[in-house]
């Protein structure tokens, strides 16, 4: 029944979504632009690290977060490395022209083009809302997929991780209809 309920809280999502998906579909190429209070070059790992209101942008979308770890491969081009994956922790919003994700976690694997947030999210689009323990959104087709696993923002024993089974919750709006005067009882 839970596997039912989930399906169709995706799908209800999904079907909400696909018509801005489409006209916002995300340049996962563009160059990304960053800020932050502060930032340390780890050069011999291939990582930066970015602290302090930290500001991604790529193209249409804004990632935020307290602080971010920037890996690159090592190739340059266009004297920038490449950068191959983003993970950033503390207050992290995802902010596209039709959606906004918040999160205590997330993961930008930019060779996927695969956006992963954990810990007490929520998806907005609109007036439709949906909070779980884990969204995945794929910037190629627009599809954001949520489920009640992952990691919770409370403490559940120290480990910081929440049980299976947990819930997806939302609210859907729906289409307003006309102000029709209801038919007199007999």
């Amino acid at each position: 029944m839970m596997t039912r309920l989930f399906f169709l809280a995706a799908t209800a999502l999904a079907l909400a979504a696909a018509p801005a998906a489409a006209q916002t579909r995300h340049d996962s190429s563009a160059p990304i632009d960053f800020s932050s209070d502060h930032i340390e070059l780890q050069d011999r790992a291939n990582r930066v690290l970015l602290t302090g209101n930290v500001r991604i942008t790529q193209a249409e979308m804004t990632l935020t977060a307290a602080r971010m770890t920037v890996t690159y491969t090592g190739q340059i081009a266009n004297g920038s490395p490449q950068v191959s994956r983003l993970d950033a922790s503390g207050g992290v919003t995802v902010s596209r022209p039709d959606q906004t994700a918040r999160s205590s976690y997330a993961v930008y694997d930019l060779n996927r083009r695969v956006i992963t947030m954990v810990g007490g999210v929520t998806l907005k689009q609109g007036a439709n809302n949906v909070s779980g323990g884990r969204l995945s959104i794929n910037l190629d087709t627009g599809r954001a997929t949520i489920d009640g696993s992952g990691v919770s923002g409370g403490s559940t024993g120290g480990t910081g991780v929440q049980s299976s089974g947990g819930r997806v919750t939302g609210r859907f709006s729906v289409p307003q209809r006309g102000t029709a005067t209801p038919a007199p009882k007999q």
